[in-house]
This record gives C-alpha cells, sequence and structure tokens, in this order.
C-alpha cells in the first residue's frame, strides 16, 4: 500500500515541479536485439499478410507498463491491399543495466472505421482518402487510454479506441494537405499535379503528446512542395488542441544539412514544448538503400520561443527574416555508431521508432529505439513481389542479395542481375527488425500527468484501502 502511494505522489510532486527544464544528457548504448523477418503477428490470414512489419512508430505507456509498435502500411508501398494494424508487445528489461531481451507480440490490432478495415492502398480516387491508411507514428492518450496514430497519406492524424475503431480524424491545416495551388485540387496519392503540401510518403511521420494529455505534435517527415520540397532545409511540427481536434501552431525544424532522403522520423515529448527527434537520411543496410555513409541522429528540441508559422510560408525553402525555428541540442545518439554482430555490424538504414521507457534503479531512463524493414520485400517494376533474403556479413548485403517468389526459397535469383541462385539458408536471411537500448539521465521528465481529479480519487480510494487495511489487522 505504501509502495501504490509512493508512485502516486511521485507522480504529483513531479507535476508540481514540471517547471524544471527537461534536459536529456549522458545516454549511453546498453544492448541491441533482432527480430526476425519471418516473425508473424498475432492476426489470421495468410502467412504473409501475417508478417511483422517493423517498426515506423514505438511508443511506451508508463500508466499500463505496455509497450506499442506501428508498422506502415504494408508490403508493396501502398500497391497491394494490407490491412493495417498496430502491434502490442512485451519486454524483458534488466532495471539494474537497461538491457532487453525476449520481445514477443502480445496482440495484434486492426485498424478499422465504421466497421471496415483501412487498408494500405494508395487512395483512389486520388482525391479523396477513403479508407486509405499509412500510420507511421503513435502515442496512448494518458487522459482515456486510445490510440493516437500519425498517417502519411493525409497527412492525418485519427484517434482509435483500444479495439482499433476510428473515434474522430482531427482537422488537418490547410497548407499541409497535397494539392495544386492553382487548382486547390488534391491528390493524395502521390506526387501527380501536386505544387503545395506535403510531398507524397512524406506526411506525418513522427508523433507525440504532451504528459498531461492536452496536446499533439506530428511532425512532416521532409518540406513541403511550396517549401523546398523533400530536399528542404526545413520542414513542419503541427500542434494540436487534444480537446477540439484542431491544429493550434506550426513550428520549423531545421536539418543537420539536405539531401540523401533526408528526414524525420520520430518525435517524442520530454514535457514543456520540450522532444527526442529523429533525424536520418536513407543509407544504410536496407532494401534497395545504398549502404555507405548512414547517418541517423537523436537529438533534443524546444519549441518555447520557436515562431509560430501557421500562416507563414517558407517560399522555396528560404527562411522568412524574424523566423526563430525549433532549438536544437548537440548531438543526443548517434545511431550508427553502435551496431550488431547479427547484422555484419552494419547500421539499418531506416531507424523509425524512438520511445522513452521505465525508469531504472539508478534513476536513469531506458530509451528504445526501432528500425523499420519493410518487410523484407521488394517489387519489379510489373508490381510483382518477391523476399528479399541478405548475407550480412557480405560486403553489401543488398548488393549480393536473393530475391524468391514470396513465401518461397525456390525460383531464386539474384537481385542485381535476376540471373538464377541458390538460396543457403544456412547464410542468408530475411532482412530483421532490430530495437536497441539506451539509457539515459532526463532531468525533470515527466512521463504521465494524470488529472487533479483522477489523482484526487485515486488517493481517496488508498485512503480507503488504508482504512480497511489497518481495520482488517485490528480484528484479527
Amino acid at each position: 500500500m505504501k509502495q501504490i502511494a509512493a508512485v502516486i505522489t511521485a507522480g504529483i510532486v513531479a507535476f508540481s515541479s514540471s517547471a524544471t527544464a527537461q534536459t536529456a544528457r549522458n545516454a549511453q548504448f546498453v544492448n541491441g536485439i533482432t527480430i526476425a523477418g519471418s516473425t508473424l503477428d498475432r492476426s489470421t490470414g495468410s502467412v504473409f499478410d501475417r508478417r511483422l512489419g517493423m517498426f515506423s512508430g514505438l511508443f511506451y505507456d508508463p500508466l499500463r507498463g505496455e509497450w506499442w509498435g506501428t508498422p506502415d502500411r504494408g508490403p508493396g508501398g501502398g500497391t497491394l491491399p494490407y490491412e493495417t494494424r498496430v502491434q502490442r508487445f512485451t519486454l524483458d528489461v534488466d532495471h539494474a543495466t537497461g538491457r532487453i531481451s525476449n520481445f514477443q507480440i502480445a496482440a495484434t490490432i486492426k485498424f478499422t472505421s465504421q466497421g471496415t478495415a483501412l487498408n494500405g492502398l494508395a487512395p483512389n480516387p486520388k482525391s479523396t482518402i477513403g479508407k486509405s491508411f499509412d500510420p507511421e507514428g503513435i502515442v496512448i492518450n494518458p487522459v482515456n487510454g486510445n490510440i493516437l496514430v500519425a498517417d502519411e497519406y493525409g497527412p492525418s492524424l485519427i484517434e482509435f479506441n483500444r479495439s482499433g475503431e476510428e473515434v474522430r480524424r482531427f482537422t488537418p491545416p490547410a497548407n499541409v494537405i497535397p494539392r495544386n495551388a492553382s487548382t486547390n485540387t488534391p491528390n493524395f496519392a502521390d506526387n501527380e499535379g501536386n505544387t503545395a503540401g506535403r510531398v507524397s510518403n512524406r506526411g506525418f511521420e513522427g508523433l507525440a503528446i504532451s504528459p498531461d494529455g492536452r496536446y499533439a505534435y506530428a511532425t512532416l517527415q521532409s518540406g513541403m512542395y511550396d517549401e523546398g520540397n523533400n530536399t528542404g532545409l526545413y520542414t513542419r511540427i503541427v500542434k494540436y488542441d487534444m480537446a477540439t481536434g484542431q491544429a493550434v501552431g506550426q513550428f520549423a525544424y531545421k536539418f543537420e544539412t539536405t539531401g540523401q532522403g533526408r528526414g524525420v522520423s520520430e518525435l517524442v515529448a520530454l514535457g514543456n514544448d520540450k522532444f527526442l527527434i529523429l533525424e536520418r537520411n536513407n543509407r544504410g543496410l536496407g532494401i534497395g538503400a545504398t549502404l555507405a555513409n548512414a547517418d541517423k541522429n537523436i537529438f533534443q528540441i524546444d519549441l518555447a520561443g520557436a515562431t509560430d508559422i501557421s500562416n507563414i510560408t517558407i517560399a522555396n525553402g528560404v527562411l522568412p527574416v524574424g523566423v526563430i525555428v525549433a532549438g536544437k541540442s548537440a548531438k543526443l545518439i548517434d545511431l550508427d555508431a553502435n551496431t550488431l554482430e547479427a547484422l555484419g555490424n552494419k547500421s539499418p538504414e531506416k531507424w523509425e521508432g524512438i520511445a522513452i521507457g521505465p525508469r531504472l534503479n539508478n534513476g536513469k531512463y531506458l530509451i528504445l529505439t526501432g528500425s523499420d524493414n519493410d518487410y523484407s520485400v521488394t517489387q519489379n517494376a510489373l508490381g510483382t513481389q518477391f523476399d528479399v533474403w541478405l548475407n550480412f556479413l557480405d560486403a553489401d548485403p543488398y548488393a549480393m542479395s536473393i530475391q524468391c517468389p514470396l513465401g518461397q526459397t525456390t525460383g531464386c535469383t539474384r537481385t542485381s542481375n535476376n540471373t538464377a541462385v541458390d538460396l543457403n539458408l544456412d547464410t542468408y536471411a530475411l532482412l530483421p527488425g532490430v530495437l536497441h537500448a539506451y539509457t539515459a539521465d532526463i532531468d525533470g521528465y515527466v512521463a504521465v500527468v494524470p488529472e487533479p481529479t483522477t489523482v484526487t480519487l485515486m488517493l481517496i480510494g488508498l485512503g480507503g484501502l488504508a482504512v480497511t487495511a489497518r481495520r482488517r489487522r485490528i480484528n484479527s
């Protein structure tokens, strides 16, 4: 009883001292694990449909001690039907060291809207989103436990109940909608005809929620069409009011540099408008990726003092005079600096997830990062898909990779030149998902701020339990 009361009291004290500047520091790599590319989720259907895509987004719910991860729109890049979903998983954490192990899928929840599954297929017609959905970032609303997901197609922000049924859609700012600026005609499926708004496959990628659940923050992966395109130096972070579902602010984030598909992949709230942000290029170990010059880093940013650019255009990627971008720290974590022998000590291309996990015995926090393996699938010009098998000891595993018909290990060819080749399962494997564990000090961090009424009811309940326990001791 005293332990439970202490936990709640600690949360109240943390809430009362939340004005303390949140600062993440002293990040240290602990260990990493791989999740086999052939791992299946807990849904029903064909083996291929159940393949575990991982990890486009990560979130740790401290109220329930739950880990969540989103795969994206499915294999095929929007060309094949795939019922979108979220995975709840378990992970053993050594609270003395932060070491992680034993990844297991606990539940697979498919997203639905009015009873119909949301699908990864690109919108058709292109001017209407319909049931198309490309989930990326994920958070759990601390107020009601609902699932909030960022979508790249819209870009959209959608709230679901715990069963995956859509509850509401937030209203996207008009300036981020992909469209032809002259005719105001939207195209959500691809880039054809668009001159403004988000770039195709570069919509809302990172998602964070304030500890009190009042605000959500979604970040575009890269610059908009009219703001430097996907090679621009700036992107936008959109702030939403959770009560109204309306955008109440937009802020500019400046990349370290441009080129190589650079973008933002994740955003995690620390409190008081401070966040961790994952910025990366498109190099590294991945399906179709160039291996050399991987560059994936986590920074801390601060929106306090940044200019609200809701009504300001960064025309052609040039920042207007007087606009203040989000404050940015030195590099907190270099994701490429720590590699695994299981991957031939090569860094994954698509580091896309960050979550702040439980507090450890020494007062530090676990920071979990995850990579997206793109289902270890590729496709040809006709849309025919193949499993991609790699030998991670090769100097360039993708350059020497083997592709086989989906679900088969015969009839394979070399990916680079389509010549017939035998697949050796002793040396080749599908691209796995990867989780890295780091520990860090996070001064002033508040994971969740319970509402005052919730705290009061909890304390009253504890008081009643304490009285009951005391009576039992007296009567025994």
